[in-house]
């Protein structure tokens, strides 16, 4: 029987570094109490690796059980022509130089990412013996994947559900959260938010132009608080 949050248990967390990533992990473990806790963040050649850094020092901060940083740089050489968020692909776009058809899915999706990544969760919580997998889904105010969305969940859950033995389930609590309300939630936990990386272009300070950091600078915004981290637009 899959457990439910409420229930007691352990859990995973695909932990990118990002903010809603973070705050998920402290929600997780605070919030909903899970235990044992594990975290898993995956290197596939994405320009912003410095994000992997973020997510070692919020591991800690949240007393993990484990934290494992998973090697899927080859898939830089599979995926680069199909997205400019990897290293060596197209040029990062600005949020306003995006077509409205392109906001639907953006320059920056990577083909088939979450899929991928939640079948490496799910496949490590089934050899843990646990039955939650979480990720950071969020919805995206500008722009949106086809991978983060309440139909793609039902649907990864469905094929989950076909295990005899061990079945795992996949929960995203933020999916139909604004980001502002995920930083609201974050700010409440007490997360240090200059331990996280959002920009997808990777350089020593933010950009605060592409999608990212466009969202990430209004949901501070709206939520009322300051983004610590230093942006090279500010």
């Amino acid at each position: 029987m899959v457990k439910k949050p409420s229930d007691p248990g352990g859990a995973v967390v695909l932990l990118s570094g990002g903010a809603d990533s973070s705050v998920l992990l402290h929600h997780v473990a605070r919030a909903l109490g899970r235990t044992p806790l594990h975290a898993l963040s995956m290197r596939y050649g994405q320009r912003h690796a410095r994000e992997l850094a973020c997510a070692e020092y919020q591991a800690r901060a949240a007393g993990v059980a484990a934290h494992r940083v998973v090697d899927l740089a080859f898939l830089g050489d599979w995926l680069r022509a199909g997205s400019s968020l990897i290293a060596g692909g197209d040029a990062v776009p600005d949020l306003d130089g995006l077509s409205e058809a392109q906001r639907t899915q953006p320059p920056t999706y990577v083909p088939n990412r979450n899929m991928m990544l939640l079948a490496m969760a799910t496949a490590y919580a089934e050899a843990q013996g646990i039955h939650a997998v979480y990720y950071g889904a969020q919805a995206q105010d500008e722009y949106g994947y086809w991978d983060c969305t309440r139909d793609f969940l039902a649907r990864i859950n469905a094929v989950l559900a076909l295990n005899r033995n061990t079945p795992v389930e996949v929960f995203a609590p933020f999916m139909a959260k604004p980001k502002m309300e995920t930083i609201r939630l974050g700010l409440d936990l007490g997360v240090d938010f200059a331990h996280t990386w959002s920009c997808y272009r990777g350089a020593d300070a933010a950009c605060g132009t592409c999608p990212t950091c466009v969202e990430r600078l209004n949901a501070f915004r709206d939520a009322g608080a300051r983004d610590p981290l230093p942006y090279a637009a500010a």
